[in-house]
């Protein structure tokens, strides 16, 4: 195992790289995010921009952006209509493309996120964590990671966590250039965006028992 929690590139270089990139890409990503936030506005009656509370580094919650993908329309109750009815086309080329997550170099330039690490998720989610799984918060979370290039939304919970506690205990600057060289092949063939026969992720309800789990994290998991 190359745990590298303590090493330079943990403490500091991680840190670094995140700002050089960051930074230059968030200024060239500008004159693509106005129009694309114009016409997400259109879409959606005026929202662009998705704001959200999310665990980071320590399960400390901050606030997660990513650009609005999905309208707001509700039936005659006034519920939200199912997610594949209120993802339109534009909402769904976005999210397929993996524009949607643009916001978030600035949520790196703040110290929420880092290019690569486990994904955010919910805060209810962390009651539900098993203390294995929890272990996905002892680094910052990023735009993209091992799960992300290894399956996405098309694996199930049990193996995101798997291959999210695989990074946190080999994290290193060949694993990130690694993480990010894989991502833009996965972007530009828009693999594993979602789970086959739904629009977005399942919930996270909990995983079942250890004893029925095969996967280990000591171990790389296998990729899909």
């Amino acid at each position: 195992m190359a745990n590298s929690s303590k090493s330079w590139y943990a403490r500091r270089g991680k840190r670094l790289l995140d700002v050089v990139l960051a930074a230059p890409a968030l200024l060239l990503a500008g004159p693509l995010l106005l129009p694309l936030a114009a016409a997400l506005a259109w879409q959606n009656g005026g929202a662009w921009l998705f704001r959200q509370p999310r665990p980071g580094l320590g399960g400390r919650v901050f606030s997660f952006y990513k650009l609005q993908t999905m309208t707001d329309r509700r039936d005659a109750r006034g519920q939200p209509l199912p997610d594949a009815e209120r993802l339109p086309r534009l909402g769904r080329w976005v999210r397929a493309t993996s524009l949607d997550e643009l916001p978030q170099l600035w949520n790196v330039l703040r110290g929420d996120l880092s290019l690569v690490g486990p994904r955010p998720l919910l805060v209810q989610y962390l009651p539900l964590y098993s203390p294995e799984q929890a272990r996905r918060h002892a680094v910052r979370p990023g735009i993209t990671g091992w799960a992300q290039i290894n399956g996405r939304n098309a694996i199930s919970w049990e193996q995101k966590f798997a291959f999210d506690v695989w990074y946190v205990d080999n994290l290193s600057w060949q694993l990130d250039l690694r993480i990010l060289l894989r991502t833009v092949a996965r972007v530009l063939g828009a693999r594993g965006i979602t789970a086959a026969g739904q629009a977005t992720t399942a919930a996270f309800t909990g995983s079942p028992p250890p004893a029925a789990s095969a996967t280990s994290a000591t171990s790389e998991p296998s990729a899909s």
